[in-house]
């Protein structure tokens, strides 16, 4: 079983900038994975793609977020890290992190970390 920590997140100031990192551990051992990011979920709103690395070595945006977010790999540690900059009051959400990709078993497997308050204040 993979699980996935998070860390980062908080309160930020409106026009600032937001760190917000991801690791895999547990069964992470024979687990490959396709592709790893983040997602985030605003009040009232569907979960939406904020980024996310894909196996093939790109790199993946959601929509009013691609020009202000870039997301990096850190293979030695099964990680990814989410840089947020010129932050607005529009980025108040829960975010998470997903992991998807196949396990060692061969069967396709979807994690989800349990989340990280991000609130963007004046």
């Amino acid at each position: 079983q993979v699980q996935l920590e998070e860390s980062g997140g908080g309160l930020v100031q409106a026009g600032g900038s937001l760190r917000l990192s991801c690791k895999a551990s547990g069964g992470i051992f024979g687990f490959t994975p396709y592709h790893m990011g983040w997602y985030r979920r605003a009040p009232g709103k569907e979960r939406e793609l904020v980024a996310r690395w894909r196996a093939e070595g790109t790199t993946e945006y959601g929509d009013g977020v691609n020009d202000r977010v870039t997301i990096s790999r850190v293979n030695a540690e099964n990680a990814v890290v989410l840089q947020m900059d010129n932050v607005k009051f529009e980025d108040t959400a829960v975010y998470y992190c997903n992991m998807y990709g196949r396990g060692q078993d061969g069967y396709e497997q979807d994690y989800w970390g349990q989340g990280t308050q991000v609130t963007v204040t004046s």
